[in-house]
């Protein structure tokens, strides 16, 4: 289960969640830093990615496109990327559940 982080999102997230979800990239290091979502889309869909987004247009993709590529929206992350490290790892078990099922295409997660 590899993650693709959308360029809202730090680079530095990539190795902070290795080694829970190895093979996962920031979407700089793939070269679609300030392409179009629909491009980054298909580029997640194509190698096997699920997004990993602060941007709500990816949730407006994934449901009127539906999976692949499977969406985790870190709404209202306007937050340090230590607090969203935190998110995701307190998250994990229900993220990589949440990606075993091909049919749901959205989790949304949310700071407490």
């Amino acid at each position: 289960m590899k993650l693709l982080f959308d360029e809202n999102l730090s680079r530095r997230l990539v190795q902070r969640v290795s080694d829970l979800f190895p093979g996962s990239l920031h979407v700089a290091s793939v070269g679609l830093i300030q392409c179009s979502d629909l491009q980054i889309w298909e580029y997640a869909k194509a190698e096997g990615f699920a997004l990993v987004t602060a941007d709500a247009d990816f949730y407006d993709l994934a449901i009127a496109l539906g999976p692949p590529p499977q969406v985790v929206w870190l709404r209202g992350c306007d937050y340090p990327t230590a607090v969203a490290e935190v998110l995701i790892r307190r998250q994990a078990i229900r993220i990589a559940d949440f990606l075993t099922d091909p049919e749901s295409a959205v989790l949304v997660l949310r700071r407490k």
